[in-house]
């Protein structure tokens, strides 16, 4: 049994197409049995010289100075270079969270500062288990059964597929110790209720649940793809997008109900900047609004809410700010302007696609240096196949933006043309044509909103 574990954790690393050459990981190392097989299946399959650790000390237990001493011993013993960091995780409210939030903040800096490519948990096939059901108790709706993904972002989990036994049974194998976290006996806590309470009354009535757990949430990944591209697609036909989110309702109304709160939960999470339930009772609340015609909100909750006016809705996070500062865009480079990050980046020939959200010129035609503004009264540009030019505040008016909104938007001029209004509308003095060689994209997005977590 021992040596078939061993083969089992050795084949997920294999399997796992992100830790192909030449990555380099960050591995994060508790000094529980599932991260102490995890570096050291890491070590065996890639080399210790594309290998690292990532001990956080949180001082919350009464063994966290033993913890850390293990893991540099266990490092130490491999030949892997280790990275200690401590944080202060205050104590009250959600503490897992805090905590979990706390580690990777920390892991996603050490790897930025040690250039290496991804970060690695632990996180077993047992561990999938306990979250979807949790997921499950606490959230309605198919994504619950989803679980984590085996890559998300600069995470990647490559013992998702592997039981928390099969580890055990590999850490013994091959002679490794390790450290038990007696909170993991605590059954005040979620995960561990689960673990020793819900998940074996399950088993007594269907040995197979956690498989057929498993089972379940790869099908359902498999189909989010198919689903994902149905909301592209209805995204196209309803114009849906902007800054902020936007969709106009009777374009809307045309899509089938489930693939609108679809539709309408991706717009609700783009103004959120990570996941927000969207249930049907505040999709039917929306629809009401803007069936009724007039204008309205409704509050989604996360500080998100829906704005309906003209019989657009948009969704909408903090007030809209008054105008900012003008900033100075490098060709390609970044900078910030309010709430927003734009972003210029170089590409390559004109068979490059743009939007409105994400324009892309003639590279020779746009300045090497941007600026980016408000607007101003008598601002005028050439849209988009217009053959002319036209106010900036007659464009607002045809795409219903909201007055309150108007000079928070950026725009972006290359020298004294505007270029690109940020969700709005795009130049046609800088378009692509069969003679461009070399291209620019422009991006912006609202840092204002806090990035969805890991699990």
């Amino acid at each position: 049994m021992s040596i078939e574990s061993v083969e089992r954790v050795r084949a997920a690393i294999r399997a796992c197409e992100a830790l192909g050459p030449p990555v380099r990981v960050l591995s994060l190392l508790s000094g529980g049995a599932d991260s102490a097989c995890l570096l050291h299946a890491l070590s065996a399959e890639l080399g210790t010289g594309r290998v690292a650790a990532l001990h956080v000390h949180h001082g919350l237990r009464a063994a966290a100075d033993e913890d850390e001493l293990f893991c540099s011993a266990f490092c130490e013993s491999l030949g892997v270079r280790l990275h200690v960091e401590r944080v202060a995780v205050q104590p009250g409210g959600n503490l897992e969270a805090r905590a979990r939030d706390a580690r990777y903040a920390v892991a996603e800096a050490v790897r930025v500062r040690e250039g290496l490519d991804l970060i690695a948990t632990g996180h077993t096939a047992s561990d999938q288990v306990e979250t979807i059901l949790y997921r499950l108790a606490v959230s309605p709706g198919r994504r619950a059964l989803l679980g984590m993904e085996p890559l998300r972002d600069r995470i990647v989990r490559p013992l998702l597929d592997v039981g928390r036994e099969d580890v055990r049974d590999y850490c013994r194998a091959v002679g490794l110790t390790w450290r038990e976290d007696e909170s993991n006996a605590d059954r005040s806590l979620a995960r561990n209720r689960l673990r020793h309470e819900v998940i074996p009354s399950l088993r007594e009535i269907h040995p197979a649940v956690e498989r057929n757990v498993l089972a379940t949430a790869a099908e359902l990944r498999a189909e989010q793809e198919v689903l994902e591209r149905v909301v592209d697609e209805a995204a196209a036909r309803c114009g849906a997008g902007g800054h902020p989110p936007t969709v106009e309702f009777a374009r809307l109304a045309r899509e089938p109900a489930p693939v609108r709160r679809l539709l309408l939960r991706r717009l609700a999470e783009r103004a959120a900047g990570g996941a927000l339930a969207l249930g049907s009772e505040r999709v039917g609340e929306i629809e009401r609004l803007a069936r009724r015609g007039g204008s309205g909100v409704a509050e989604l909750g996360a500080g998100v809410r829906a704005v309906v006016e003209y019989g657009v809705v948009r969704f909408l996070t903090d007030p809209a700010p008054g105008p900012a500062e003008a900033a100075t865009l490098a060709v390609p480079g970044s900078c910030r302007f309010g709430v927003w990050e734009i972003r210029a980046e170089r590409g390559g020939d004109g068979a490059a696609i743009g939007s409105l959200d994400e324009p892309v010129f003639d590279a020779a035609r746009l300045a090497r240096t941007l600026t980016v503004r408000s607007w101003q009264e008598g601002d005028r540009m050439h849209p988009l196949g217009l053959g002319g030019s036209k106010s900036l505040q007659d464009i607002f008016g045809d795409r219903k933006v909201p007055r309150s909104l108007r000079r928070s938007l950026p725009v972006v001029l290359s020298g004294s043309e505007i270029a690109w209004v940020a969700g709005v509308a795009v130049s046609d003095v800088f378009k692509l044509d069969q003679h461009t060689a070399a291209t620019v994209r422009l991006r912006a997005r609202a840092v204002s909103a806090a990035d969805h977590p890991g699990d």
